[in-house]
């Protein structure tokens, strides 16, 4: 269920926010491989987070609610590289 929705907000980020592909093809791996990362629920709920509110013109800072592509790529770094 977790990963059908990860992978429900990734196809929304691809085809309305213009989610990067190096981005993209990170968070399908971790679909694809979700064997081996079933038991990190909470970070997964985090990505699915922050995928949801992935804003390629950065409406990130103070006011802004966005994930931009740099906190994206520390989250997947943090959760592949463990």
């Amino acid at each position: 269920m977790i990963f059908a929705q990860l992978q429900m907000v990734l196809k929304t980020a691809q085809d309305e926010q213009e989610l990067p592909d190096y981005l993209a093809e990170q968070v399908q791996f971790i679909i694809d491989q979700q064997d081996q990362f079933r038991a990190r629920k909470q970070e997964i709920e985090n990505l699915i987070e922050q995928v949801a509110h992935y804003d390629t013109y950065g409406q990130t800072g103070y006011l802004g609610m966005g994930v931009n592509n740099v906190i994206l790529g520390n989250t997947l770094k943090r959760l592949l590289d463990a």
